[in-house]
């Protein structure tokens, strides 16, 4: 049986200019999707700390708040300091948003 019937994004709080509420849902990946061609290029560009890449998957995960919010708001809520907090964040609530491995004979539980 598949986990993808399990697949629910969970909202990730995280402070910026105030509270606000990450998630990434079909429409999160979408959006990412047509800001940077592909969401497994943004996604490893974050992995290698890009900071524009970290701009865009947080954007990605903020916009179902606001529509109107864009990339460029977004990199003014963040400075350098935020950077550690808000990449745990974002990887936090992708890694909620992305199903489980299945765990089988095949695929035995890690110890």
């Amino acid at each position: 049986m598949s986990n993808l019937a399990d697949i629910r994004p969970k909202a990730v709080k995280v402070v910026l200019d105030k509270e606000r509420t990450l998630k990434f849902d079909l429409n999160a990946f979408a959006a990412l999707e047509e800001e940077q061609g592909s969401v497994e290029a943004a996604l490893d560009a974050l992995a290698k700390g890009s900071v524009k890449a970290l701009r865009a998957v947080l954007w990605s995960g903020l916009v179902h708040e606001d529509e109107a919010l864009t990339v460029k708001d977004v990199g003014r809520l963040i400075t350098l300091a935020d950077l550690q907090r808000v990449t745990e964040a974002v990887n936090e609530a992708i890694s909620q948003a992305l199903p489980q491995p299945e765990k089988n004979a095949e695929n035995p539980p890690e110890k």
